[in-house]
Parts: structure tokens; C-alpha cells; sequence
């Protein structure tokens, strides 16, 4: 079953699925942080104050209704006026999170608005940041100073100076995925300046990303699903599911996608939370058409073309972790000389030109002859192999050898194993 289900879970329900989540994800601590749902009555669900965020119930969870009556075992979270100020702001806000995630306070401490335009669906996800001035936490003045914010309808998000992060969204999904997404982009922005540049897209090139989402696909009705197929789809949650919990996924990006047949294969869906997918949501590609009903993720021409061109290749995963997107998003090369064993497993990686898997699958998919991974500038990083868990334990070894080489550059100037030792490599494992 869904872990979160927004139409039919209670407010209670979906309080202690996220604030559970965002606890686990190391982007709260025991005592800090707050969730809240407007429901249809105008009472606010919220969490309690003074309650450890790590083993909340569903019973903990306060309801303060539309006259002021607060009904519960604890006190509301102190942060209640601002939550109200919000509500009051943005009628269409039905959700609210704040917390204090390391990157998005390293923002608020410095002062600073994150540009979300390090990777198209960031932008997409988070749009323009609001700040507001520090205020004194629990105070009608902070909930002002919020709430001015909100009132600007560009900002679904507000930086709160030497505080935190508040986001708002129309459900608890909603806004859980803004906030999620932009931790991500500020953990990323930090580690790529740590390498070099930052680069950023333009209003074109963010725009491209929706202008290049697949309209047209051709469906199939009559679909079977063979005992084998059925494996298939549990193997890829699994894995989807792992990846989230891992940090190597977050909810509103990760494609993956398995050989079934020949070069029909089955692939994630567009616009399903990742580590909510289920077996059933798993769409099939059979002879180049999606089975009726769903909807493919967007690389699925891309996909398509690598199965054709690669015979090889059974399993593909493209994702965005942020040591890996660091290097994607400063344009600095993504060094895997660095010990035996990510060489051996990753051989060297390029890097290719952002929104080249939209404008030329063919030649894209023919680098994966010679090539196990690529990194796409400002976008995510795609990497193959023959088994779904071989292909998750490459991953793997790419984003932790990606932070080894983040966390490297504050130490001294890189020093790789070099050509010679390359090839004895070469040699010694039957390396092409």
C-alpha cells in the first residue's frame, strides 16, 4: 500500500508518515521542526511541542479548530502563529512544513536565496524563493514577517533568516516534495562549489524540460502480465524504494527501467512520489507502446533506443544524487581514477551537453557501446548494466566515489592512479 495517501489517509496519518520521513532523512532533529494540515473545516492539524520527532503517533498529533478550541495531549508546536498567518495568506495553501535541513539553514544563516534552476524539474517542483527577516520563533512578529511573504503568489517556499525553511503546498505531497527537492538543490549548490562553478540553466533551457516531455506515445490494450513480468515489477520497487532511502533518489525524480523481452521493457511512471511506487504503477513498453492507462517517464525514447542499440544492457537507472549532480552541475569532470574498484566498476565517465538526450537519442544511446555511465550537464546521470542490482551497486559506487572527491577538493589537488596503473588494471580484470 501507499505510505502516503493524501486523498484518503487522515490528517493525523499523513502528519506521522512525513514528519517519520523527514526525521529519518537526517533533515530534522528530536526537537525541532513542525507539520501542519488545514482541513476542509478550517481546524489545523499540528504537530505537538516538546514531543520527540522521532517516535511521534498519530495520537500526539494536535487539532486546533477554527474557534481556538485545542484538543490533544500536548501543546500545539509554538511555531502555530506563523502557520495561521500563512493560511490566512494563501487560501489555496492546505499544507505546511518547516524544518531545518543542513543546506537549506546554511542558506537561511548566510543570508542567501538558492536559485533552483540547477536542474530542470527543480525549478519546476520549487519555482522562486521568498525570505523573510529573522523574528523571534513563536511570535505574532514572525508570523507576519512570513506571512508578507507568502502573500507574493511566486513563493511556495520562504527562507527564514538564521531559522530555517517554511514551504506550503496544496496537499501534504505537495508541499513534502518542494521541500525535499529543495534540500537537494542546496546540498548540490554546495557541493558544487566545493569543485568549482556553479552553472546554472536559463529560462529557455528550463522551459525545454517540459517542451520535451513525450505527448504522443501510442498505448496497447490488451496486456498481459506473465509470472515473470510480475518479478520484474517487485524488483524494480524494491530498488526504487532503496534508492530513496539511501539518499541516491528523492520523490520527484528517478527513472528505471528493466529489459522484459527481447527490446520491450518496463519502466517507472511520470508524476508518482518514488517511494510510493508500486508494482501495479510500473508501466509496461510492448513494441514501442505504453500499456493503456499510464504514463512513461520522460527518457522513455531514450530508454528505447539503448535496449535496441545495446544488446548488453538490462537494466538502466537514471537519478540525480547530489555528490554525483555536483559534479554535473559545475561541469567538473567526474575523476573515477581514484581507487581500483570504482574504476573497474565505472571505467571512465563522460559527460555530455544538457538536453542532448532530447535532441539526438541515437547518438546518445550509442555511447553506451563503451560507456557505463554518463553524466547529462544540469540534469541527472544514467548508469547500465545486465542485472537491476548490479546496475543499483554501480550506482552506488559513482555516488560514493563522487563524495569522496567532493569532500577531497577542500583537502588538496587530486591525485589519480594513472595510465600506467590503468592499464596493469586492464589486464588484471579483463577490463576493455
Amino acid at each position: 500500500m501507499k505510505q502516503l495517501d493524501t486523498q484518503l489517509m487522515h490528517p493525523v496519518e499523513q502528519i506521522n508518515v512525513i514528519i517519520g520521513r523527514i526525521y529519518r532523512s537526517g533533515m530534522t532533529t528530536t526537537s525541532g521542526g513542525n507539520i501542519s494540515i488545514r482541513d476542509d473545516n478550517g481546524d489545523i492539524w499540528i504537530t505537538p511541542s516538546g514531543v520527540d520527532k522521532g517516535n511521534l503517533t498519530t495520537k500526539d498529533i494536535m487539532q486546533v479548530k477554527k474557534d481556538g478550541t485545542v484538543i490533544g495531549p500536548h501543546k500545539p508546536s509554538s511555531e502555530l502563529p506563523f502557520h495561521k498567518a500563512i493560511y490566512e495568506a494563501r487560501p489555496e495553501i492546505t499544507s505546511i512544513i518547516h524544518a531545518h535541513p543542513p543546506a537549506l539553514v546554511a542558506f537561511s544563516i548566510a543570508g542567501t536565496v538558492p536559485d533552483t534552476k540547477i536542474v530542470p524539474q527543480a525549478y519546476n517542483v520549487c519555482g522562486d524563493i521568498g525570505f523573510a527577516p529573522y523574528g523571534t520563533p513563536g511570535s505574532e512578529d514572525l508570523g507576519i514577517k512570513i506571512a508578507n511573504e507568502f502573500k507574493d503568489k511566486r513563493y511556495r517556499a520562504v527562507i527564514m533568516e538564521n531559522h530555517g525553511v517554511v514551504l506550503g503546498g496544496t496537499d501534504m505531497m505537495d508541499a513534502y516534495q518542494r521541500f525535499e527537492t529543495l534540500e537537494f538543490c542546496c546540498r548540490t549548490i554546495i557541493n558544487a562549489a566545493k569543485l568549482g562553478k556553479v552553472n546554472y540553466l536559463s529560462d529557455k533551457q528550463v522551459a525545454s524540460y517540459v517542451n520535451h516531455i513525450p505527448k504522443n506515445i501510442s498505448h496497447f490494450m490488451d496486456v498481459d502480465y506473465p509470472s515473470d513480468e510480475r518479478a520484474l515489477r517487485t524488483e524494480m520497487v524494491n530498488i526504487i524504494r532503496r534508492a530513496c532511502n539511501q539518499g541516491l533518489m528523492i520523490s520527484t525524480y528517478g527513472t528505471v527501467s528493466v529489459r522484459w523481452h527481447d527490446d520491450d521493457f518496463l519502466i517507472t511512471p511520470r508524476d508518482v512520489a518514488r517511494w510510493d511506487i508500486l508494482p501495479g504503477d510500473i508501466v509496461q513498453i510492448k513494441n514501442g507502446m505504453a500499456e493503456a492507462g499510464k504514463t512513461p517517464s520522460r527518457s522513455v525514447a531514450l530508454h528505447q533506443r539503448i535496449y535496441q542499440l545495446n544488446p548488453h544492457i538490462n537494466s538502466i537507472i537514471c537519478t540525480q544524487p547530489v555528490n554525483l549532480m555536483a559534479h554535473a552541475v559545475s561541469g567538473t569532470k567526474f575523476d573515477v581514477r581514484t581507487i581500483p574498484e570504482s574504476w573497474i566498476f565505472l571505467q571512465d565517465v563522460p559527460s555530455i551537453p544538457f538536453g542532448l538526450i532530447y535532441n539526438d537519442v541515437d547518438s546518445v544511446a550509442s555511447m553506451f557501446h563503451n560507456n557505463r555511465v554518463i553524466m547529462v550537464e544540469n540534469d541527472s546521470v544514467f548508469v547500465t548494466g545486465d542485472k537491476l542490482l548490479n546496475t543499483f551497486d554501480y550506482l552506488e559506487v559513482a555516488e560514493f566515489s563522487a563524495n569522496s572527491l567532493v569532500m577531497a577538493s577542500v583537502i588538496g589537488p587530486l591525485n589519480p592512479i594513472g595510465d600506467k596503473e590503468i592499464d596493469e588494471l586492464r589486464i588484471a580484470f579483463h577490463v576493455k
